[in-house]
């Protein structure tokens, strides 16, 4: 049979099933909304769907260093093994995009209600242009429950708002769905579901973190001048990771995200409604934040050889991803170059003072009251904590001073040569003593310059080793 055109080409006719497919470009990112219909040999839709997805991808590459990768739909999708399913198959939707890979959902009915049962996604590294520089190729697949709750029959259901699912390394990401299985006569219904997330309350229980910029009204009176209204500082998080029974991984820090695109906001990150991922190694480490399906931030350290017996870590990449529910669409941003926040192994890095993390030229990340030691934890304490204040505050002291004790040296040489020229005018005799005077309290400056210097680097040594957090 021949297969049938549409505007978004060639549309293949399974024997026991049809299924449309539409795309619709959203979004950033190359992001596409997909529509599906699978019908029966009777020609009878029995799955109606349309949604968007995405899915953001940590993998490892051939230096043993971990990348984030995201990965979008494309438009050139198939539709391989969808079925309407008989009294042994439940009904599968089921498609695939890109280079490889795969993803499908099966759906269960019991007692009048309907629900997603088993997700399976499977993505192949040996897409280059995604997974660029992975060490394992071939394909990789995850299988995770669908988390949707159960739908009446005949209803559809919408979801407007993004959900998500974590699961061995994988973040998948589903918004603006539109889905209907076991589809009776072949109709749509008219009757609607609407998910949590989507249903309107009542009076609003927290102010929105997002900057907001008032406005004067328009009445007979002069309007007063305003301004934007100030964005408060964000509530310090504490978050963990364990391996079994034992904390490897401890954080405490208040984040606020600042994205610079078409319509500046300033995000403060949530810990009530946070949900805490990650991973635990002994030269890699990754905490992942999950704030309420919408704002996902991934923090990854590492080891570093400083000398033989010195080791530090530091942290080398952020990935941040967003979802705008105005207009459903994906922001994205990453850094794998980063050199924040170096700490010697084995100790806790603290900073009390704001910090900025630039990801990219749109996206910034503030960081408030940070204390975090990825390695080495014990007991579920931090161990001993190496301030960022020492960096900045101990170092302005010992320049001060040698500057001062240089500007000595110069005044006392200046006087030295502006007496010695008025003294061979008068026709008067030096003697080696004059001359020796102003070279020995030159050189004893000198002296007291590298003393100072000295000392200043034995007192940050100590103060790093030894500093006890409050």
């Amino acid at each position: 049979m021949e297969p049938r055109w549409s505007r978004c080409g060639p549309l293949r006719l399974p024997r026991h099933s049809l299924l449309l497919l539409l795309f619709c470009g959203a979004g950033f990112f190359q992001s596409h909304a997909v529509e599906v219909e699978v019908k029966d040999s009777s020609n009878a839709t029995c799955i109606y769907a349309k949604w968007m997805m995405s899915f953001f991808i940590k993998y490892e590459t051939n230096s043993s260093e971990y990348r984030n990768a995201t990965l979008h739909v494309s438009p050139n999708v198939t539709h391989d093994g969808s079925t309407c399913g008989n009294e042994t198959f439940a009904p599968l939707l089921a498609v695939q995009f890109g280079a490889g890979h795969f993803w499908s959902i099966n759906f269960t009915k019991t007692n009048g209600t309907y629900q997603g049962s088993i997700i399976t996604f499977t993505y192949n590294t040996n897409d280059a242009a995604v997974f660029q520089d992975a060490k394992k190729r071939g394909p990789v697949t995850i299988v995770v429950n669908d988390t949707m709750h159960p739908v009446q029959l005949n209803r559809v259901y919408k979801c407007h708002h993004n959900e998500s699912i974590e699961a061995e390394n994988v973040t998948q990401s589903f918004w603006d769905v539109t889905l209907q299985a076991f589809v009776q006569n072949g109709t749509v219904s008219k009757n609607e579901s609407i998910c949590d997330a989507d249903t309107p309350t009542l009076a609003p229980t927290s102010v929105s973190p997002v900057v907001n910029l008032t406005t004067a009204s328009t009445t007979s009176s002069p309007a007063p001048t305003t301004t934007p209204k100030p964005v408060e500082k964000p509530v310090p998080g504490n978050y963990s990771l364990k391996n079994g029974n034992q904390t490897c991984f401890l954080a405490t820090m208040g984040l606020q995200l600042n994205a610079s695109q078409e319509k500046p906001s300033v995000i403060n990150i949530n810990p009530k409604t946070t949900h805490v991922t990650g991973s635990c190694g002994n030269t890699s480490a990754t905490l992942k934040l999950n704030d309420s399906n919408s704002r996902f931030i991934d923090f990854v350290f590492v080891v570093k050889n400083t000398s033989a017996n010195t080791q530090r870590f530091y942290l080398k990449e952020v990935n941040i991803m967003l979802f705008v529910s105005t207009n459903g669409s994906v922001l994205h941003a990453e850094n794998h170059n980063l050199s924040k926040w170096d700490t010697s192994l084995g100790s806790s890095y603290m900073c009390q003072k704001e910090q900025t993390v630039e990801v990219n030229e749109d996206f910034q990340i503030h960081t408030f009251d940070v204390r975090v030691q990825p390695f080495l934890v014990k007991e579920n304490k931090y161990s001993t904590a190496e301030d960022c204040s020492l960096d900045v505050d101990n170092f302005i002291v010992p320049i001060a001073v040698g500057a001062a004790l240089g500007g000595l040296v110069i005044l006392v040489l200046m006087a030295y040569f502006v007496g010695h020229k008025k003294r061979a005018e008068e026709c008067f005799a030096d003697s080696d003593l004059n001359f020796l005077i102003p070279i020995a309290v030159g050189v004893a400056l000198g002296f007291l310059i590298i003393l100072v210097f000295i000392s200043y680097i034995i007192g940050r040594r100590k103060s790093r080793t030894g500093y006890q957090s409050v």
